[in-house]
């Protein structure tokens, strides 16, 4: 066995480190292991890393699902010391340091979870069966499908059925409500009518419904207040202090007592962790996150850790654990390829601690909201910025420059060719 020298530390082989889960945590830490001294097995039940930052953008037919979605074989290809599995987790077992997937056991020196979280419904079956949710690139193709179907629809409907058919309520006033909310209000107002002449949009209603008492409930109140103008002059219904008590796929009954005939309903409403089997049920908080130390260790293992939406730590700074977002996503995981690599060599482990980048949301063609900790954008500046940003975030230069190109092309036209309806010959699309 070769020896590796390392800081005048002598490692005799490698450490053998499985990563459960391809997002931007797993996806960082895999890239950032020292692979002098780690193997890496990186297990996902897909075999591509996906940008969920911009899947509303590929429900409402603005950019290609190929754009914002990279096979993990390509992002590592030549890296000879990464293993890909497709797989999904059933089970960690601690006493033999395994885990076991639908394909099989793997042995791990360390474990490092990074599951991300699912949508959740409130423990609802009727809710989770009936509406949309959008949490995978699969699920904004399902979501594209079935809106450009449901036009497709209107054309031959009976005058009874079209109203349910021109509503669409989305779930949920966070960024991702209020980016889906903005984004079909202008392909309501620039695209749609110039495909469906015979369909009068006027009477297509998309609603916002938010529990709380305003959107972007993560955001200051003048973002807040910015978002709800722009959204409201784009022609959006917004109901606030509002629950929704249940959908049957028909109506979607609401804690006012208001009942709403709806054919679309896109769920956005919150996320919950993924309950993983084999860990004690003392270390799985509220919303089944994984509660962690500062070093992202799961609490009571030495070799188990957690890292990005999945894990739970609390700081001075955080005492309630930080927000479930890319940014602590990523930088947890850098941060725990350091400490993976200081804690082989016997060196003192770093902490983590959150450093607040800023947050934004963008409605529509000039209009978004930006908060960084010095200050504050909103319109045309706070767009501008939002784009940039998420570019630089993009992984690969061609795909950055085929969503720049994209982009100009419809603030050009306010047009896109990109809607098809990908479905199996015979199938309309529908959820059910």
């Amino acid at each position: 066995m070769k020896i590796i020298r390392a800081e005048e530390n002598k490692v005799d082989h490698k450490k053998r480190v499985v990563v459960v889960g391809g997002g931007f945590a797993g996806l960082q830490l895999a890239r950032n292991l020292d692979h002098r001294l780690f193997n890496v097995l990186l297990i996902d039940r897909l075999n591509h890393h996906q940008f969920q930052p911009l899947f509303y953008q590929v429900a409402t037919s603005q950019i290609e699902p190929a754009s914002i979605s990279f096979p993990f074989r390509n992002i590592f290809k030549g890296k000879k010391h990464i293993q890909i599995r497709l797989a999904s987790l059933v089970r960690i077992n601690p006493e033999k340091q395994s885990i076991t997937t639908n394909i099989g056991d793997f042995e791990y020196d360390y474990l490092v979870i990074a599951i991300g979280c699912r949508t959740n419904y409130f423990g609802n079956p009727n809710i989770q069966d009936n509406t949309y949710s959008l949490k995978t690139t699969y699920d904004s193709i399902t979501i594209r499908n079935h809106i450009l179907q449901t036009f497709e629809r209107v054309i031959a409907a009976p005058k009874e059925e079209r109203k349910s058919l021109l509503n669409l309520a989305i779930v949920g006033g966070g960024p991702t409500g209020v980016e889906l909310a903005g984004a079909f209000a202008e392909i309501k107002n620039e695209i749609l009518p110039k495909d469906y002449h015979d369909v009068d949009f006027s009477k297509f209603t998309i609603r916002l419904i938010e529990g709380s008492d305003r959107i972007l409930g993560n955001m200051s109140p003048s973002s807040s207040e910015a978002a709800t103008r722009y959204l409201k002059k784009m022609g959006v219904i917004l109901q606030t202090n509002t629950l929704v008590n249940n959908y049957d796929g028909e109506t979607l009954t609401l804690s006012t007592g208001d009942k709403i005939k709806a054919k679309n309903v896109i769920w956005a409403a919150g996320v919950t962790g993924r309950t993983v089997e084999g860990l004690p049920t003392d270390v799985t908080v509220a919303g089944n996150r994984i509660k962690v130390d500062r070093h992202n260790r799961v609490f009571g293992f030495d070799n188990i850790f957690a890292v990005g939406d999945i894990a739970y730590m609390e700081t001075p700074e955080y005492p309630k654990g930080h927000p479930q977002v890319a940014n602590v996503a990523i930088n947890q995981a850098r941060l725990l390829a350091k400490n993976l690599k200081r804690h082989l060599l016997n060196k003192p482990l770093k902490d983590y601690e959150y450093t607040n980048l800023g947050t934004m949301a963008t409605v529509g063609r000039n209009k978004a909201v930006v908060e960084f900790p010095f200050m504050k954008f909103k319109g045309y500046p706070a767009w501008l910025i939002w784009m940039f940003l998420h570019l630089m975030l993009i992984l690969s230069v061609r795909n950055k420059l085929i969503i720049f190109i994209n982009w100009g092309w419809l603030y050009i036209t306010k047009n896109t060719s990109l809607r098809l309806i990908l479905t199996p010959p015979g199938q309309s699309g529908e959820k059910r």
